[in-house]
């Protein structure tokens, strides 16, 4: 008024304002228009508030305000009003603990905020500020870091980062459009925009996630900064650090403020209620309000905020129920029992609980009332207090609960007495039928007569087996025919014939009988369970049974034990590096081809592995958990693959039993294995060859029996699945193709065969110590050929590049070819076309050495003349025009992948499996070889043995 400016105004284009009251307690007006009416209020009520420690630190009457929870003084440390303007009530208070400096955002002149440094002592009178406070243009500002802080222009959408002396050090545009800046830590910050809340780092200037909320007005953080609680005008989204979002909660009225309980339990207030919320999602009411409050605090028993009017107040409230939530969901059952103790929690909405999180046994200690004590007594089972509040109320909806609950855990005997009250006797029949109990059944048909119930009559002698009382039955109730042919199957041919004469008959009237009838008799009860209720397991007490009933000795919670199965313990074996494969007498198997001659196989011989250490821990880990958790559980047999996976080390069992994953660390473990795509179809095959299926009955499905290697063996532990891949096989049959497709020069094919029977060596499996020796022996065959294969291609590739580089690689890759350990006759033809290629391009010396090399395999009569032909030549002129990286007399193995010598000394990696050397450069990739193992890793040896 003294100014005469206006403070707000409300404006309706096509209505007149007839009428203007106040609230006679808060600061709300109405006002009155032709079509209806507005309430509003003229200043935001809501205080700029932050808290630190046992600090508050708020704004009111224009001043900075200091409140000490510890001690419960309060004092004006700083004056916050601006001379020559209109002052409005702060948005956000932030507040800097290191530099004692507080920033202060308001809406004047579009977005402004200030930054103020607070005085060390709080005590004496509060300071002006107007030449202290440092201004800048902005519709938010928080602190960062202890020297930082960001101030965002919505405007311009841009994020400045500023000193202690409010000079900018940088700036960036927004990923999007956002309306509010809050802080996230040290050098983050959550940005809201209209649909989600992004989590920013400003360092790297990027997105770390982002969450999908409505428009998020405040954000809270528990005290450890694991939770964030991100308040909309009616919805809370509480997420964690990272923005996973836990839980939404949903209000129906405005959310005014929140905070974090010691406990890590959400308190918020809405207009008329303090509400709470734990991370998951449960919530609920803790006490209603008179007049809306701004959370700053939870301390135990008590809720700290402000009021409307800027004052610090305290109410009291009862945390029972949140704490007793808190401490179900972390299984804390000691500080439940306490809790249920030492508190009276009642209520629908706590037993409601209960029952929705699965603890209708602690809920059943709360109620007194006998409908819901019955309802909660048969959703946990409890028979006896089922019964006990059926027997009080007596009513038929009840019973026939208590027999549905009482049947489905075999206690017959409640079943028989709630069918007997409810007086329904076909479901006693039956009852009395399936326990074997016929006297009982027998007083059920007399019971059915004296009621005049033919049905019940007939049902009971059918039970029974009763057929002179049926045929008596039928008679009575005018069913002659039925009559006459139920005693004629039967063989009561006297009183078939006095139904006859009742009827006027002769036999022959009714000579149209059918000849084959079966007689309608039930068979005889074995064993009368009739009194005894069927057997159940012997199940300790819970914890809290326990605890109700007083005796908590062996209740208390027990944390299972888990076996961890022992790895199995290998011994490593090296293999022979050189390339040459020595001769032999062996006879029964043979890995040449079938026309030349065999090779030695000498060497060390296989090993086993101890496996029933896992069997005696499984069994041994299955009792003390079984005896802890005081469950006398009937012991469950293994299957067959669990079986054979603890009594087999072999990859090649695991993979037979179904065990993929166990058997593809058995070869991560044994030879390197990371790649085990080309070994799929050999999986499914394997596991699919060791069952049999036994077809069943029509329209039933198969019945899938595994197939064991040796069936005559009785002791579980040495039963091993059927042997599906032969090492015989592979000698007489894989490895002969792969020769011939070598010889017929169908190199592409020989190479795809050869690494096929690396592939399927891994699951192979042999039972004599010689044929373990050949295994490692065709390894290395398959691979000197894959090599050599592959160098072989890689040249042919290149044979017409006519340039000096093309040709010193061409001729480098044929004398490769050479130093791979072939079988003679493939011998020969690498030597062949090395002694070709250098002739041809003048490298007589080289020509000359192939040639010599090539004589000493005794070729065939061509291949020999010319091989001294060229060592005639050669022998004139000794010298190579192209100098090749290639010295014949210094050893040497070609690398796998670029194909080039690898010299003795120099440092090299191999495959675990196949053992082809490669340069350091390579360790890591994928073998090119086996195209199985990862080059450079370790392996303890493959296990083919038996």
């Amino acid at each position: 008024m003294s100014k005469r400016t206006a403070v707000q105004t409300f404006r309706r284009e096509h209505d007149r304002f007839w009428a203007l009251t106040a609230h006679p307690e808060l600061n709300l007006f109405a006002a009155g228009h032709d079509n209806g009416l507005i309430v509003f209020k003229l200043e935001r009520e809501r205080p700029a508030y932050a808290l630190h420690q046992n600090n508050l630190f708020y704004i009111k009457d224009k001043y900075l305000r200091v409140h000490d929870y510890a001690n419960g003084q309060d004092a004006a440390v700083l004056s916050v009003r601006r001379s020559g303007s209109q002052f409005v009530q702060p948005r956000s208070l932030s507040y800097n603990p290191a530099e004692r400096a507080v920033l202060i955002t308001s809406t004047v002149d579009g977005g402004t905020y200030e930054l103020y440094n607070l005085p060390k002592d709080f005590s004496g009178e509060a300071r002006e500020s107007s030449s202290d406070g440092k201004r800048g243009t902005g519709n938010a500002a928080i602190f960062i870091a202890r020297n930082r802080f960001a101030v965002l222009e919505k405007a311009s959408q841009n994020i400045s980062i500023r000193d202690l002396q409010n000079n900018s050090t940088k700036s960036f545009k927004t990923p999007s459009v956002v309306n509010e800046i809050f802080y996230a830590g040290t050098g983050q910050l959550l940005l809201s925009t209209p649909t989600s809340v992004i989590l920013f780092d400003i360092q790297q200037r990027r997105i770390i996630s982002e969450v999908t909320t409505p428009p998020v007005k405040y954000v809270v953080w528990s005290a450890d900064m694991s939770h964030v609680a991100l308040l909309s005008k009616h919805t809370i989204t509480i997420a964690t650090k990272s923005l996973e979002q836990t839980c939404l909660i949903h209000e129906t009225i405005r959310i005014k403020s929140a905070t974090w309980d010691d406990s890590g339990i959400l308190i918020y207030s809405t207009l008329n209620h303090i509400k709470y919320t734990l991370t998951q999602g449960d919530n609920g009411i803790i006490r209603t309000l008179e007049q809306p409050i701004y959370l700053t605090r939870v301390k135990g028993k008590n809720v700290y905020c402000l009021d409307r009017e800027g004052k610090t107040c305290t109410i009291p409230i009862d945390p029972t129920e949140y704490r007793f939530k808190l401490a179900l969901v972390k299984r804390n059952y000691d500080e439940v029992l306490q809790i249920i103790r030492n508190s009276n929690l009642v209520g629908q909405s706590i037993i409601a609980y209960l029952q929705k999180k699965g603890y209708p046994e602690i809920a059943l200690h709360f109620v007194r009332e006998d409908k819901t004590r019955f309802e909660l007594a048969i959703e946990c089972g409890n028979l006896e207090v089922g019964l006990e509040t059926a027997k009080v109320m007596d009513r038929k909806e009840h019973w026939t609960k208590l027999a549905q609950e009482a049947l489905r855990q075999g206690n017959h005997q409640i079943v028989e007495m709630c069918y007997q009250r409810i007086k329904n006797v076909d479901r006693l029949s039956f009852l009395y039928l399936i326990t074997g109990s016929t006297d009982k059944l027998s007083k059920m048909l007399m019971i059915a007569e004296k009621r005049g119930d033919a049905m019940s009559r007939f049902h009971n002698t059918l039970f029974l087996g009763n057929v002179e009382e049926r045929v008596r039955l039928l008679r009575e109730v005018g069913q002659a025919p039925l009559a006459y042919m139920t005693a004629k199957t039967h063989g009561l041919d006297e009183i078939a014939e006095d139904i006859l004469q009742e009827a006027g008959l002769t036999p022959e009237d009714v000579a149209d009988l059918p000849t084959h009838g079966t007689l309608l008799v039930p068979p005889r009860p074995l064993m009368r369970a009739h009194d005894s209720n069927w057997p159940q397991l012997a199940v300790s007490r819970s914890y809290f049974e326990g605890a109700f009933t007083g005796d908590m000795e062996g209740v208390a919670p027990v944390t299972p034990m888990i076996a961890s199965e022992p790895e199995p313990q290998v011994d490593q074996w090296g293999m022979d590096d050189d390339f040459s494969v020595p001769g032999t007498e062996h006879k029964p198997t043979s890995l040449a081809p079938v026309m030349n001659d065999a090779f030695d196989m000498d060497g060390d011989g296989g090993w086993d592995m101890d496996a029933d250490l896992a069997a005696e821990l499984h069994a041994e880990t299955g009792a003390i958990v079984a005896e802890d958790n005081g469950l006398a559980v009937p012991v469950a047999g293994q299957s067959e693959g669990e079986i054979w996976c603890q009594n087999s080390p072999l990859a090649a069992d695991h993979v037979a039993a179904g065990a993929f994953e166990s058997a593809m660390q058995l070869l991560n473990r044994q030879v390197g294995a990371v790649n085990f795509e080309p070994l799929k179809d050999q999986f499914l095959s394997i596991f699919q060859a060791s069952r049999t299926a036994l077809t069943g009955n029509e329209g039933m499905p198969s019945i899938m029996v595994p197939v064991r290697r040796n069936p005559d063996e009785t002791e579980q532990r040495k039963a091993l699945p059927v042997l599906v891949k032969s090492f015989q096989s592979l000698i007489s049959k894989e490895l002969q193709e792969a020769y011939k497709s070598t010889t017929a020069n169908k190199l592409v094919e020989a190479c795809t065969l050869f690494r096929a029977i690396l592939h399927s060596l891994l699951l192979t499996i042999v039972t004599q110590p010689s044929e373990a020796e050949e295994v490692l022996q065709l390894v290395g065959v398959c691979r000197e050929y894959i090599l050599g294969l592959s160098i072989e291609l890689s040249r042919r590739e290149i044979q017409n590049d006519t340039s000096a580089a093309g040709i010193k690689r061409t001729l480098e890759l044929a004398a490769y070819f050479t130093g791979v350990q072939l079988q003679p006759k493939h011998m020969i033809i690498s030597l062949r076309t090395a002694m070709t290629a250098c002739y041809k391009h003048k490298n007589l010396q080289s020509a000359q050495t192939f040639a010599r090399r090539l004589l000493e395999l005794a070729p065939p009569g061509q291949a020999a003349t010319l091989a001294r032909q060229i060592q005639q030549v050669a022998e004139r002129n000794p010298r190579d025009e192209i100098q090749l990286d290639y010295d014949q007399f210094n050893s040497f193995v070609v690398c796998g992948i670029s194909y080039t010598p690898i010299y003795r000394g120099s440092p090299s990696v191999q495959c675990p499996y196949c053992r082809t050397h490669f340069k350091p450069e390579y360790q890591g990739n994928l073998c090119t070889v086996c195209d199985i193992s990862q080059i450079g890793s370790t392996g303890t040896g493959m296990v083919v043995r038996a």
